[in-house]
């Protein structure tokens, strides 16, 4: 007989519900399955700086920002970027796309979880942390879809709710990505990106929809997403003005919290980059907490590596003698690591090191 907790996740990962179907069945509680550990919450009063912000850098002046994102990524791992030229009216669009499905039925949501889905373009996913059966996991407060931006494909296989807005968006953001990887990798000596090293750099990319439903009984007992760094070379996020993300401070007993600007993009620095730039670019813890009745959705852009890329320092960051802190890796290997112990805040960043 199925014990009450595996009950929960069924209905949460299986059935196309997600954590938005505990809501509509009215729970008072915060059902067990969802209560985080401890250590994985957000003590708002206690560990939250109220004195630091990460960066707030303008775009429309490159020369300016150029350094700026540079000295960001050195100190902080993170920043925000205004003026970037992506429309707000697209940004608003994909925020609002979101919102339509994941207020689709959930016979129409299950279409797409991946033992449904009829391509690996689109996941319809719920996050789970924890041991190997379904009595020892944590559930996430948090529902997701993913959206792989495969050349040619145009985004056949997304859903009808979402495919427009997320080309969209994807036309606008992956010029962004690709100068703000620019101007980083000049800051490792590296002149331009050519053919050779553009798939190391930024050859596989997808957009997540993340949904974060309002915790009524009491958000500080869960967690939207757990601590965790990226494995990407970077990530653009657009967040909704909720907020609720939060930064691991250059105090690292403090998080900050990165406060909703209209029309900004936070961009944090992923593993792969700090190993390519042999740790002169940090890449940094970051969570997402969940209000208590407000729904907050966030958009990122994850930039990768190719599946097939290797990666390690790259070689101008050793051409004055000094000397590799990271091994070389192929990024599959990587990914399917970072997949077994997620999320595992710099824990996968030790993977690398030498």
């Amino acid at each position: 007989m199925a014990s009450p907790q595996s009950d929960v996740f069924h209905f949460v990962m299986k059935s196309g519900n997600g954590v938005k179907g505990l809501l509509a069945k009215g729970v008072e509680t915060v059902p067990r399955e969802c209560v985080q550990p401890l250590e994985e919450r957000i003590d708002r009063a206690e560990q939250v700086s109220d004195e630091d912000s990460i960066p707030l850098i303008d775009f429309s002046d490159p020369e300016t920002a150029e350094h700026k994102i540079q000295e960001a990524a050195k100190t902080w791992g993170f920043f925000q970027v205004i003026n970037h030229g992506i429309p707000l009216q697209v940004l608003d669009n994909v925020i609002e796309a979101a919102h339509v499905f994941f207020e689709l039925p959930a016979e129409e949501k299950m279409k797409y979880l991946r033992e449904n889905s009829s391509s690996s373009a689109v996941e319809l996913f719920h996050s789970a942390i924890g041991g190997d059966d379904d009595n020892s996991k944590v559930l996430e407060w948090r529902d997701s879809v993913h959206h792989e931006c495969i050349p040619g494909d145009d985004g056949k296989f997304w859903p009808p709710e979402t495919r427009d807005q997320v080309l969209e968006f994807s036309k606008w953001a992956k010029p962004l990505a690709r100068r703000l990887v620019e101007m980083l990798v000049r800051g490792l000596s590296v002149k331009t990106i050519d053919q050779t090293l553009e798939p190391v750099l930024m050859g596989k990319i997808a957009v997540v929809m993340n949904y974060y439903p309002p915790c009524p009984p009491n958000p500080n007992l869960t967690i939207g997403c757990r601590r965790h760094c990226d494995i990407s070379t970077i990530s653009m996020l657009l967040q909704d003005d909720t907020g609720g993300l939060y930064v691991r401070g250059r105090d690292s007993d403090k998080w900050v919290h990165v406060a909703p600007v209209r029309g900004a993009l936070a961009v944090n620095i992923g593993n792969s980059l700090q190993f390519m730039s042999n740790g002169r670019y940090k890449s940094v813890e970051h969570c997402a907490a969940v209000d208590s009745c407000k729904t907050r959705v966030s958009v990122p852009m994850f930039v990768n590596p190719s599946f097939d890329s290797v990666v390690g320092p790259l070689p101008e960051t050793l051409d004055a003698g000094e000397k590799a802190s990271y091994k070389v890796f192929r990024f599959s290997d990587y990914w399917d690591y970072f997949m077994t112990i997620r999320p595992s805040g710099r824990a996968s960043i030790e993977y690398a090191r030498i």
